[in-house]
C-alpha cells in the first residue's frame, strides 16, 4: 500500500506533536507561576471535561454503528476539542498550584495509584492514536481508520472514564 505525500505529511506532524505535547505538559508542570492565585476551581471542570469526553466517544461509536458518519464525525472533532481544553485547564492549574498527595490508605492507596500511573501512560500513548486514527477517516482511508479506532476507542475511553476516577478519589485531599 503506498502512503501518499499528504498521509507522510500527516504522520510527520502527528509524530511531532506525539513528543511534544508530553514533554512540554512535563516541562510546564514543574514550572510555578510566582505570585499567582491557584486556580482551584479548575480540577472538577476538567474532571467534567473528562466525563463529557466519555459520553461522547460512546455516543460517537453509536453513531457510526448507525450509520450517521456526520454525528460520528462531529462528536470526535468535539471530543478532540475537549481533550485539547482539558490539557489547557491541567496545566494552568498545575502551574499556579501545588500538587495534592493522595490520603488514602491500605488497599485503597495502591488501587489510586494504579489507576493514576495507567491513566497517565495511556494518555500518552492516546495522542498518536487518536490523530493517526482522525487522520485516516480524513484522508478517507476508511478501513485503515476502523481498524485503528478499535485499538484507539477503549485506550481513549479509559483514559478519560479514569480521568474522572482520579479526581473523585483525589479530591477530599485538595488544600483550598
Amino acid at each position: 500500500m503506498e502512503i501518499s505525500a499528504k498521509e507522510k505529511k500527516f504522520n510527520r506532524l502527528i509524530t511531532i506533536v506525539s513528543i511534544v505535547i508530553p514533554v512540554v505538559v512535563a516541562v510546564l508542570f514543574g514550572i510555578k507561576i510566582p505570585n499567582s492565585k491557584p486556580l482551584a476551581f479548575l480540577p472538577p471542570i476538567y474532571a467534567s471535561i473528562n466525563g463529557i469526553t466519555a459520553v461522547m466517544l460512546i455516543g460517537a461509536v453509536v453513531a457510526i454503528k448507525q450509520g450517521n458518519k456526520k454525528l460520528h464525525q462531529k462528536l470526535m472533532t468535539t471530543c478532540i476539542g475537549l481533550s485539547l481544553a482539558f490539557l489547557v485547564m491541567y496545566v494552568a492549574y498545575h502551574m499556579t498550584s501545588d500538587s495534592t498527595t493522595f490520603g488514602g490508605t491500605g488497599d485503597i492507596r495502591y488501587f489510586y495509584y494504579f489507576i493514576l500511573i495507567s491513566h497517565i501512560i495511556l494518555s500518552i500513548v492516546v495522542i498518536p492514536l487518536v490523530l493517526k486514527t482522525y487522520a485516516r477517516a480524513y484522508l478517507g482511508k476508511f478501513e485503515a481508520h476502523r481498524k485503528l479506532a478499535k485499538i484507539t476507542f477503549p485506550i481513549w475511553l479509559y483514559v478519560a472514564v479514569t480521568g474522572v476516577v482520579v479526581y473523585l478519589m483525589i479530591a477530599p485531599y485538595y488544600v483550598h
